[in-house]
């Protein structure tokens, strides 16, 4: 399928590595200019060399923390006039609710709501001066279905879906289209960080938590981000300009809900 977005350009955040790499992968493969961000600079510059020379695409880079004021205003400098933003950050970390204190709780709006809040304000207006935009933010399951051990990552996701089901609906009459992926377990470092966690606690090796997690998932396995990535494509192609303020999952079935 040609999904129409060759020659615009996009902003992809923590696409170094994980979902928000195969989020860029994709792009790129659809023939999309890249602004590429990462906190650290060695596999954010390796992997945009690699995507620059298999794809033919143009790819800047900004290697910063993007939760601070000085990290935004360099994405924000590097990205002005894209077409296509894709918000990302890895979540806080998991524990009980009595371990979290306020600072616990900045940290997380800092990182998982307010810093794609502030790409969204900054990026927007570019987008509805042209008629056309789309923004994918990467949040998690969730917002659909609480995890107990995710309480930071709970509130902070959830906070940032309630923004974008009112924003996206007031932007969608200027061709500006927001909608939400919402990860289940995918093979990647935070899957790899949760099993490890699981694996201490337990006592069990790495292996066996991560086969006890895959099989409480029906598709039996954990998701890819080539997979992903494809999904965030087609949200951002022309075909799905009718896809407005959605929260999609990808979870392998995992969460069992009717809405």
């Amino acid at each position: 399928m040609d999904l129409g977005i060759q020659g615009k350009r996009a902003l992809v955040c923590a696409s170094s590595k994980g979902l928000g790499l195969g989020c860029a992968e994709a792009l790129a493969e659809a023939g999309v200019d890249l602004v590429m961000n990462a906190r650290g600079s060695d596999a954010l510059e390796a992997e945009a060399a690699r995507l620059q020379n298999d794809y033919g695409v143009k790819v800047n880079t900004v290697a910063c923390d993007v939760t601070t004021a000085e990290g935004q205003e360099a994405v924000i400098d590097a990205a002005q006039g894209v077409d296509i933003l894709v918000t990302n950050a890895g979540g806080p970390p998991p524990g009980l609710w009595s371990d979290w204190d306020r600072d616990d709780f900045i940290k997380a709006l800092d990182a998982n709501m307010l810093t794609p809040i502030a790409f969204m304000k900054a990026l927007l207006p570019g987008m509805i001066d042209k008629g056309w935009g789309r923004v994918v933010n990467i949040t998690s399951q969730s917002v659909r279905a609480p995890i107990p051990a995710l309480g930071l990552s709970n509130a902070a996701r959830t906070g940032l879906t309630g923004y974008v089901a009112g924003t996206s609906r007031q932007v969608a009459p200027f061709g500006v289209n927001i909608n939400n992926l919402l990860p289940g377990i995918h093979a990647t470092d935070r899957a790899n960080s949760l099993d490890s966690g699981v694996a201490s606690q337990q006592g069990i090796s790495m292996d066996e938590a991560r086969a006890n997690r895959a099989a409480t998932i029906p598709a039996r396995r954990y998701g890819t981000r080539q997979e992903f990535g494809a999904a965030c494509a087609f949200l951002c192609s022309q075909q799905a300009g009718f896809i407005v303020g959605q929260n999609i999952l990808l979870d392998g079935g995992a969460g069992n809900m009717t809405m």
